[in-house]
């Protein structure tokens, strides 16, 4: 019988369990089991707002279950949530994956409530099946998109520069949150938030391209490469132009810019994530030849507060929730 454990930190030899789960569900699922946020607050064990919820089995060389929450950086009390389950552990109905959620819905209650998104990458009919039993509604769908390169007969016709470390935090942070003031993932950065990515192995200066009008940031194209990827994946990561600046084409001219830059580094195959329902921006990525790889999922609910509750995830009551609709 699995137990539960809440941990706010993680020491290092939490942080090696979970990821010890996380290569044998990356190995039979053929993706990562968390989102690079989730897994930014992992390995740097944890911030305020930050929990982790470790399943344990007797005997078990490492954790069956893990789930994760998070607070987002922005006014309004929005959490993001993930969950993954060893994969010779969901069977009949994924136990494992119903307390987790349940649980960590119940931490998310105890912390004042709010939105909660819980993402699910290539969801499964038992994803779906785990999300109804606790209340939570199907919510965004977050597609991959892929096409070869180069991008033959594509001409680049703007005249971009790389970001500088040090000189352009400032003004990046102010385009990228005018750009997504609605967004619950990308919106509300800090300087933390992005010095966590710059800290990164893959982060480049160099594919991190700003587009200026009159010394002013206009738009800006950041790309990442997953080297460890077969074959490595150039991806479109962040795109955006400023509100003041939308309206003139820049978003075709900006992803054009960054494949490009991917293609001159070598790399085959470019990759981005765009919502569903966006349904501008996945005409514009078809029109540049981009196909649907898989899709990812959000699933919502809104969880009312409760009282203070114990730290032991087992015994963290259900939470009053009420379904977005």
């Amino acid at each position: 019988m699995h137990h539960l454990e809440v941990k706010r930190q993680m020491g290092k030899g939490d942080i090696a369990a979970v990821h010890e789960l996380l290569e044998v569900a990356e190995a039979a699922d053929g993706h990562q089991p968390l989102g690079e946020h989730q897994w930014l607050d992992l390995v740097h064990g944890g911030r305020e707002g930050f929990a982790g919820l470790v399943a344990w089995e007797p005997g078990h060389p490492h954790p069956v279950g893990y789930a994760q929450v998070t607070r987002g950086d922005g006014p309004e009390p929005t959490w993001a949530l993930e969950f993954v389950v060893d994969p010779h552990h969901r069977d009949d109905g994924c136990p494992i994956g119903h307390d987790l959620v349940r649980s960590a819905l119940g931490v998310v209650a105890s912390e004042g409530g709010g939105h909660v998104h819980l993402w699910v990458s290539k969801p499964a009919p038992d994803d779906d099946a785990i999300a109804q039993a606790n209340g939570l509604r199907r919510g965004r769908d977050l597609l991959q998109m892929r096409r070869p390169l180069p991008v033959e007969g594509a001409a680049v016709e703007l005249d971009t520069r790389p970001f500088v470390v040090g000189q352009d935090e400032d003004d990046w942070l102010v385009v990228n949150n005018r750009a997504f003031a609605w967004h619950p993932e990308q919106g509300g950065w800090s300087r933390e938030t992005l010095a966590r990515r710059q800290a990164e192995p893959w982060f480049d200066p160099a594919g991190f391209l700003l587009f200026e009008v009159g010394g002013r940031l206009a738009g800006y194209c950041w790309t990442k490469v997953h080297a460890d990827h077969d074959p490595p994946l150039g991806e479109i990561y962040v795109i955006a132009t400023d509100p003041d600046f939308q309206g003139q084409g820049l978003g075709r001219k900006l992803v054009l810019a960054g494949l490009a830059h991917l293609a001159a580094k070598g790399v085959a195959v470019g990759m981005l994530y765009v919502d569903a329902s966006n349904t501008a921006a996945v005409g514009l990525y078809e029109s540049l030849g981009f196909t649907v790889d898989h899709v990812d999922r959000a699933y919502t609910i809104d969880v009312t507060p409760l009282a203070p509750v114990a730290a032991v995830a087992a015994e963290v009551p259900a939470p009053t929730a009420r379904p977005i609709r």
